[in-house]
Formats: structure tokens, sequence, C-alpha cells
């Protein structure tokens, strides 16, 4: 993970800091929780950076992307947004939301199944409470879509990508500052799963040989992953 490059976005004076130049406006609950970001340990098969953050969501926002990679190829990518507004905000229940793009392309015959938008919410929830994690105001939608060619493409596969787009409220500590570091840890998790890859322990090292453990979760089978775009 790239630990000292990338933007966030401070709208409360109309401009856009990198870092090393981040103005004192900034608070100091954001700067921690941006920094907790910065310093967390994906999966080895994650490539994860920082991109510029919407500039209309909040008046601070901070933003990662990220692609589960094989070899040349992206099996699954997303995006996840950290946005505060220390005035807090009455829709979030807090001061600090975590949105979310994840996707992923599927086998037709895996999108067929009628249960999976309901298995891909589940996988988001269920990778934050693996964490330990509290959280609230949880909403969001899953969307599958196909696509057939024609013509001079005819010769491609159907191909279905998966969707996931989701926000929800991290519960923030005693010093207002929520567990930032965990909440990314769980997203590269549902990330992973979205992408067909074994589960990892929540208490272990990433990469490490006792990292990988299989029981009691459902994953897809590895697939043709898009690229970000």
């Amino acid at each position: 993970m790239a630990a000292a490059q990338g933007q966030f976005s401070d709208h409360s004076n109309g401009t856009e800091e990198t870092d090393g130049t981040e103005g004192d406006s900034v608070p100091s609950a954001f700067r921690l929780a941006v920094e907790a970001l910065r310093t967390a340990r994906p999966r080895p098969e994650i490539e994860i950076d920082p991109t510029p953050p919407p500039k209309r969501l909040a008046p601070y926002a901070y933003a990662l992307e990220a692609a589960v990679v094989d070899g040349d190829e992206d099996l699954a990518d997303g995006r996840l947004v950290l946005l505060h507004d220390p005035a807090g905000h009455d829709t979030w229940q807090g001061t600090f939301r975590l949105v979310t793009l994840v996707r992923a392309e599927l086998e037709p015959e895996m999108a067929a199944d009628p249960l999976l938008p309901e298995v891909c919410w589940s996988w988001l929830t269920g990778a934050l409470e693996a964490r330990g994690l509290s959280y609230g105001e949880a909403s969001g939608t899953v969307t599958r879509a196909g696509s057939h060619y024609f013509g001079g493409l005819a010769e491609r596969r159907p191909a279905t990508q998966i969707e996931i787009r989701a926000s929800w409220t991290p519960r923030e500590s005693l010093g207002g500052v929520p567990d930032s570091a965990a909440h990314l840890t769980a997203w590269c998790d549902l990330l992973c799963q979205v992408a067909g890859l074994p589960p990892v322990s929540p208490g272990a090292v990433p990469g490490t040989a006792d990292a990988a453990t299989g029981a009691g979760v459902v994953s897809l089978p590895q697939r043709r992953g898009p690229q970000v775009s």
C-alpha cells in the first residue's frame, strides 16, 4: 500500500491538498483516520493506491482504489471513500461515513443464482462483523448486469458483472476517531471474497501461512475481472 502518497479534499476553503501540504484547518480526528488508512496492511493479492476523492459529499474526504490481482488479471476492483463532517450528519448518525463500490465479473451460471444479491450484501455485513467492528446506518445496492456481444464482437462469451454500492457509519472511539484501518481490512476481505479468493482468519497477518481459512464461508469461483474505469 502506498503509505506516503495521496490526496484528500478539504472543502472548507475550496481547495484540495496533497500529503505534506495539508492546512491546519483539517480536523485532527480526520487526520488520524486518514493516517490509519495509509498505514494499514492489505492482503498481498490486493494492489491499493490513493485516488482523488469526491468533492461534494462532505467537507473532508479521502479515497482509495484497489484491485485483486492474479498475474496480469484483475479479479475484482473497487473504491473506498472516507467522509468526515465535524458538525455531524443526520443521515449518517455520526461525523464519519464510509462509501464503497466493489465490482467483479462473474461466470453466467453464477450470475443466474436468484439469491446472489442477498449473498453479496451479507458478505459486506459479515466482513465487518467478523472483524468485530461496530457500525450503523448501513445501506446500499447490489446490481448485476449482463452483456451479450454481436457483430464483430460475436465471438466473445456473454459476461455478467456484479456491483456492490454501499455506505455505513463507523462507530467512533472516545477520541472521536473510528478504527478506519480495521474497516479498510474488512473492506479488503469483501473485495477478495467477491473475487473468489479464500477468506483469511481475522487475526492472521496478511501473507502468512496461517492466513487462509475456508471455514463456513461461501465464495464465488475465480473469474475474469473488469478493469477500473
